[in-house]
């Protein structure tokens, strides 16, 4: 059962009596987003389930039964993959905040991505509330060495999270937490969703339409700019995010094109002139690594004979080996 204390605008989260996260009265704050989606993003239940997740997640064993020693106190692995294609990609249409699910295309995209990352631990998950973003992460960990199983916790009402509770500690040590937050959403195209590209260029001018597309500080008609994408992107990921990689825990991210892009600002500390020409590709993973407080990227691994992959790090290399000899 997850308790509640708010104090002073800050809240403290309690599981099971034992696990609690202080979240500072930033996050979820209205002052992070824009009066458009302030009636979307409340502060008050909105944020309960993710916060409550986070807790969750740091109360859980993520050792297998094989014992793997891939932890280190300063080292790290964060895998960023934007979704496979999906239904409206496919369709040449915006989608942003829409649910739309993968193409087959997008299937087989998620499927090579795990391949790619066969070999990198994963100790958490975190993606999208969109399930485009969902269907990708799952799919990939189908491909993963470390056979543990990806498990969405539920915490957006106390009835969720009992009805979604594991009671077996041997399945929960097979398993993977997987967090999902709005605000790692696509950025929300506003009166575009929905409509063809192609057609809304015709009707609106290419020019206009690549500047709602393209530039970071102007918002296409009742939506958002790359910009006040990144605030939410980049507020959760520094207070959420970043705080598992400096524990030593492995993450994926599994997220869209501008939330993604977002966080690689902050992490490359690019410009917004710089971000904007960033193209990301469907299905691709990019790997970053975290060690002394700094932020490492090391492209996007090929496959799991790829032996660069594990000379990065001391503590990829021995993860690999060990998943090696359990195999045997």
């Amino acid at each position: 059962m997850v308790l509640y204390n708010i104090r002073t605008m800050s809240a403290t989260f309690i599981l099971h009596g034992c696990w609690s996260i202080d979240v500072p009265p930033a996050v979820g704050s209205s002052r992070l987003f824009p009066k458009l989606l302030s009636p979307l993003f409340t502060y008050n239940h909105k944020l309960h389930p993710v916060l409550a997740s986070i807790s969750h997640s740091s109360a859980v064993d993520h050792t297998s039964s094989h014992s793997i020693s891939h932890h280190s106190p300063t080292e790290s692995s964060l895998i960023l993959i934007r979704h496979g294609e999906s239904m409206w990609n496919e369709k040449n249409l915006f989608t942003g905040c829409c649910d739309v699910p993968l193409t087959r295309k997008g299937v087989e995209e998620a499927i090579e991505a795990g391949k790619r990352i066969t070999y990198i631990p994963v100790d958490m998950i975190f993606t999208s509330c969109l399930i485009r973003a969902q269907m990708t992460a799952m799919l990939a960990m189908t491909q993963h060495h470390q056979k543990k199983v990806p498990i969405v916790t539920h915490n957006e009402s106390e009835r969720a999270t009992t009805w979604s509770q594991v009671y077996s500690e041997r399945t929960t040590k097979q398993s993977i937490p997987v967090i999902t937050t709005w605000q790692l959403n696509e950025r929300m195209y506003g009166d575009l969703q929905g409509l063809n590209k192609k057609e809304t260029a015709e009707r609106y001018g290419k020019e206009q339409v690549h500047e709602w597309r393209r530039s970071y500080d102007i918002s296409p008609p009742n939506g958002e700019s790359l910009e006040m994408c990144s605030r939410r992107a980049v507020a959760y990921f520094k207070d959420f995010i970043e705080p598992q990689l400096k524990s030593g825990k492995h993450v994926l991210v599994a997220a869209h094109a501008n939330s993604l892009r977002s966080i690689i600002m902050y992490l490359d500390r690019l410009t917004s002139q710089e971000v904007t020409s960033l193209e990301l590709s469907t299905g691709i993973p990019l790997l970053y690594i975290y060690k002394e407080g700094k932020f490492s990227s090391r492209g996007s691994p090929v496959g799991p004979t790829e032996t660069g992959v594990y000379a990065y790090t001391q503590s990829l290399a021995v993860y690999r080996q060990q998943l090696d000899e359990m195999s045997r």
